[in-house]
């Protein structure tokens, strides 16, 4: 059975920075795709960053590029997401996924099946 923890989360002012951090464990192949997702409140979960296990392809959402960075450590299951500069429209509640890799650049919510729970990060003054 597929788990996925995330940790990290809380409240931060503008121009903070956070670390999220999700544990993977169960999954049945060494190649997969994992990626991180927000929703706000009334909005649809879009795709942040997404990130292959067994090469160097990432892909961002465009209005988090140049202030977050997705990486992983395969040794210990765990992706991370660095994200700097936070602004209230970062504002949601984060999630990891992963799924196998079926089509490049797979960063939709749709595209995976097995979730995290969730943590919550709130950017605000």
């Amino acid at each position: 059975q597929v788990q996925l923890v995330e940790s990290g989360g809380g409240l931060v002012q503008p121009g903070e920075s956070l670390r999220l951090s999700c544990a993977v464990s169960g999954f049945a192949s060494d190649y997969y795709v994992i990626g991180w997702f927000r929703q706000a409140p009334g909005k649809e979960r879009e795709g942040v960053s997404c990130i292959l296990s067994l090469d160097t392809s990432i892909d961002y959402e465009d209005s988090v590029k140049g202030r977050f960075t997705i990486s992983r450590d395969n040794a210990k299951n765990t992706v991370y997401l660095q994200m700097n500069s936070l602004k209230p429209d970062d504002t949601g509640v984060y999630y990891c996924a992963v799924d196998y890799p079926v089509v490049a650049g797979q960063c939709t919510a749709t595209e995976f099946r097995s979730w995290g729970q969730g943590t919550q990060v709130t950017v605000s003054s």
